[in-house]
């Protein structure tokens, strides 16, 4: 198993060693009761591939309860896969056909996150086991037991055999951001009514906490599932929140009145709410009348802002981002209700509809909204799963034409040697091809030598599988192959009289499912995300573009508030993440190395959001003069978001301009603002923010690609008034988020270690995603 990008480093040697040996205990008891005890060859066959698979083929992260209550989970879909194998069997074309089918949801369903991503390459074999000959439905009954009593003592050995120590949950930590954020409103309250540079350091450092790769795999809310994407979006206002606490503009110098009338009020209301948002989601408490409160304490304050006379620059940027952190602090409590309470939680009737739009679906719609999300050619899920599935297919087909002994070998090879690009593909088979090989020599010579003397194979078997699943993961997938050619030498052994030549058949199999994965990875999306990313982020950035100068013109016209169709905005978005999350797992190559890839994903949450504040909140028109300096923004926002997708989408060696700069000279829209609305000084705000993130994404000194395990890249940057992230990369004035609601595109895991078909989880795993902003 390659290493997991989550929290943990979930790759170090006692790690692998506790795993390696409830694998064993699990595998080696279920299949010597079966075959010794009971006398059931056939049970015993499929207890110890069903332990195996989803043990070792699985890469399904996490504690081992956790892992134990997946695999419960999963056990009903195992049963399905099974019956469905055992009766497609009886034709090469049903089996060939329903290897098409069952490959591609499988691994599609990588969508839904890292752990039913997690599980789909072990269920995947508990289809392939069973669907080649020979046919033999009379059987069915005696799979089905061996496999259920196989992955019984798997999941005991998960709960019980050296228990690890759960890390803090995600909602604990979000737990504790949602406290700093508390404290930061009191010292706001008191003058000078700013943070002192320690406070915004913690804050900072609170934002930074919640960023995916600082937690566990198994524990980022990644899911469809309504508490997942609840808890996601909590985490996402949490640092919104913190964002614009630490980046509030100081207060009007005197004559004015400092703080402004019901500005303590506010900041009061805010910290209450934050703070019953942080025994709520920490299970200290359960009340929310704190949030209520506060929500009627905006609505009253909004309407006050919009009735007051016009302000002066300072007054309004002040009220401006006052709103703003009120409006964070709304959707962190409705969200942290949500996450707890599920579809129990009371939704107010003012909620946004679109933010929350979630809120009371059952988990079959949310699923459904997840999965139809993926389903086109664009999405790296989809690309994935129709690259697998043809490769399986085909490798049923030439295992059932030609009579391919254990055939099945072939099919696990491409499972576990397919990657997500060809170069990763032809660069993991060469090595696997040659520990195949040499584990093969070293098998022939010991079936030579031992012969038919069973006792042997079964005493060395605990040994020869506890030392395969110890070395592979750590020792790459060359050894994981060589020693997995020993185990299944010496499981077979027990079950038939084999020969050296078992191990010229392991070659044979491992060699052509090698070459049928290489072929379809050159065939089907051959540059796995890299490609894709530049192409979805180049959509990104134009349709940012499209919705910045609508956003602009609406708040420049005036109106009643009402909700945005932005659902191009939000499908651009999901794209956009799922690519940016695969292309961390893939190696890197030659490419733009002036692309921060992580601020275009903050980018679009930040357009995203902001856009949706200032369309529902409405007001007057903002006036002639101010109407000017809007538009001039608006118009170099949205130049340089289109010069940048067009630098993005070109190839690394046509991206040779370097991005238009604002024109020299000193135009409207960087005169000081006279006086006018909340709304306009929001809108101003909002834009200085976005010009701060095409500086980040196209700026020079961040580094290509990921830095670290971590994925993430790019400097932190500030914006200014309400505006974008600071160090914790959480946004400023509309919001930003973790690259995707899922991990890497199916997260799998070779049978000893080995990488699985779809490349490792990714590494950014979910902070928002698009959880709180629209279905997705």
């Amino acid at each position: 198993m390659c290493a997991e990008h989550d929290g943990r480093a979930d790759r170090g040697p006692s790690v692998v060693t506790r795993r390696a040996l409830r694998t064993t205990l699990s595998a080696c008891a279920s299949f010597f009761v079966c075959l010794y005890a009971l006398d059931r060859p056939v049970a015993a066959t499929y207890a110890l591939f069903a332990a195996v698979s989803m043990a070792a083929l699985s890469h399904i992260p996490g504690t081992g309860r956790q892992r134990a209550a997946v695999m419960v989970r999963a056990t009903p879909t195992a049963w399905v896969l099974l019956t469905l194998g055992t009766f497609l069997a009886i034709r090469t074309w049903s089996a060939v056909l329903g290897m098409l089918l069952i490959g591609f949801f499988l691994a599609f369903v990588a969508a839904a996150g890292p752990r039913a991503a997690g599980a789909a390459p072990g269920l995947q074999l508990l289809y392939i086991l069973p669907c080649f000959p020979p046919y033999a439905p009379g059987t069915l009954g005696e799979r089905l037991l061996g496999a259920t009593f196989g992955l019984l003592l798997l999941v005991l050995a998960e709960v019980f055999v050296l228990p690890e120590e759960p890390g803090p949950t995600y909602r604990r930590l979000a737990a504790g951001v949602c406290d700093t954020a508390a404290r930061c409103v009191a010292e706001l309250g008191r003058a000078p009514y700013t943070l002192s540079a320690a406070s915004a350091e913690a804050a900072r450092a609170a934002g930074e906490s919640l960023r995916p790769f600082r937690t566990d795999e198994a524990d980022r809310p990644a899911g469809p599932g309504l508490r997942d994407r609840a808890l996601s979006h909590a985490g996402l206002a949490a640092r919104t929140l913190l964002a614009r606490l630490v980046n509030l503009p100081p207060p009007p110098p005197p004559p004015g009145p400092v703080p402004m009338a019901q500005e303590p009020e506010m900041l009061t209301a805010v910290g209450r709410a934050v703070s019953e948002s942080a025994a709520l989601l920490d299970g200290r408490a359960d009340a929310t009348e704190a949030a209520d409160a506060l929500r009627r304490l905006r609505e009253q304050a909004a309407a006050s802002a919009a009735r007051e006379a016009p302000a002066t620059a300072a007054r309004g940027r002040r009220r401006a981002a006052a709103l703003e952190v009120m409006d964070a602090a709304v959707a962190l409590a409705t969200a942290a209700e949500l996450a707890v309470r599920g579809r129990r939680a009371r939704v107010p009737e003012d909620v946004d509809s679109g933010r929350f739009w979630y809120a009371g679906q059952r988990a079959p719609r949310l699923w459904w909204h997840r999965l139809a999300g993926h389903a086109g050619p664009r999405s790296v899920y989809f690309q994935n799963a129709v690259r697998i599935s043809l490769a399986l297919a085909a490798a049923r087909t030439i295992a059932g034409v030609d009579s391919l002994p254990h055939g099945f070998w072939a099919m696990l090879a491409v499972l576990s040697l397919t990657r997500t690009t060809a170069a990763q593909t032809r660069a993991t088979v060469r090595v696997a091809i040659t520990g195949t090989l040499l584990g093969a020599v070293a098998t022939g010579l010991l079936l030579a030598l031992i012969g038919s003397h069973t006792t042997v194979y079964a005493i060395a078997l605990p040994f020869v599988m506890l030392t395969a699943f110890r070395v592979g993961p750590v020792r790459g997938v060359g050894w994981a192959q060589g020693m997995f050619t020993l185990v299944v030498a010496f499981v077979f052994a027990q079950l038939a009289p084999v020969t050296w030549q078992l191990a010229e058949v392991r070659i044979l199999d491992v060699i052509i499912g090698s070459l049928i994965g290489v072929v379809f990875g050159v065939l089907a999306w051959p540059r796995g995300a890299q490609r894709e990313l530049h192409r979805a982020v180049a959509l990104l950035l134009a349709t940012e573009a499209e919705t910045v100068e609508r956003t602009t013109a609406t708040v420049v016209e005036g109106g009643p508030g009402r909700v945005p169709d932005d659902r191009p905005l939000q499908h651009a978005l999901t794209m956009a993440e799922s690519a940016f999350a695969q292309h961390q797992s893939e190696p890197r190559t030659t490419e733009d190395p002036r692309t921060d890839w992580h601020a275009a994903m903050m980018s679009g949450h930040h357009v995203l959001w902001g856009s949706r504040r200032l369309f529902v909140r409405g007001g007057p028109a903002v006036g002639p003069a101010n109407s000017v300096r809007l538009d001039e923004r608006a118009a170099g926002v949205a130049t340089r978001m289109r010069e940048a997708a067009e630098r993005v989408g070109a190839a690394p060696a046509e991206a040779a301009n370097p991005l238009g700069e604002p024109p020299p000279g000193r135009s409207a829209a960087d005169e000081p603002p006279g006086v006018s609305s909340p709304r306009f000084f929001a809108a101003l705000a909002w834009l200085d923010s976005l010009n701060v993130d095409v500086d980040r994404m196209t700026g020079s000194e961040h580094p290509s690609g990921p830095t670290g395990a971590n994925g993430a890249s790019g400097p932190t940057g500030a914006s200014g008034a309400t505006g974008a992230s600071g160090a914790n990369g959480a946004s400023g004035a509309n919001g930003a988020s973790g690259p995707t609601g899922a991990s890497g595109p199916t997260g799998a895991s070779g049978p000893n270690g080995a990488s699985g078909p779809n490349g490792a989880s990714g590494a950014a795993g979910s902070d928002g995603g698009a959880a709180g902003a629209g279905p997705s």
